[in-house]
């Protein structure tokens, strides 16, 4: 089971996801996440830090929010990708589409 936590920082909301994010996640990611792109944020961060795993629908449900992201002007960044997300993102070049912030912690 994944954890949801939803909090803030200088340029907007941050979810911050704990556990696995797969298929059996991607209706709480949504209904958590769908909401934010209406609230006239510039940004919405989605801090991976702490997932240690993700499959193809959480994957394409980041894709979905993204192009939400998109259409409402909003930015869209993947905060401190776990070692297992990284590798995938790079795998699937997803790195070329979102922005992803890596911090010095």
């Amino acid at each position: 089971m994944m954890k949801i936590d939803v909090g803030t920082n200088d340029w907007g909301p941050v979810i911050a996801l704990t556990g696995r994010f797969d298929a059996h996640e991607t209706q709480n990611f949504r209904e958590v996440a769908e909401p934010l792109t209406k609230c006239n944020n510039a940004r919405i961060t989605v801090d991976l830090c702490d997932v240690n795993f993700v499959d193809s629908s959480a994957l394409a449900e980041l894709v979905r929010l993204l192009r939400q992201c998109s259409e409402h002007d909003i930015e869209l960044v993947l905060e401190n990708p776990s070692k297992p997300v990284a590798v995938i993102l790079d795998l699937t070049r997803l790195t070329e589409a979102f922005s992803v912030d890596v911090l010095n912690t």
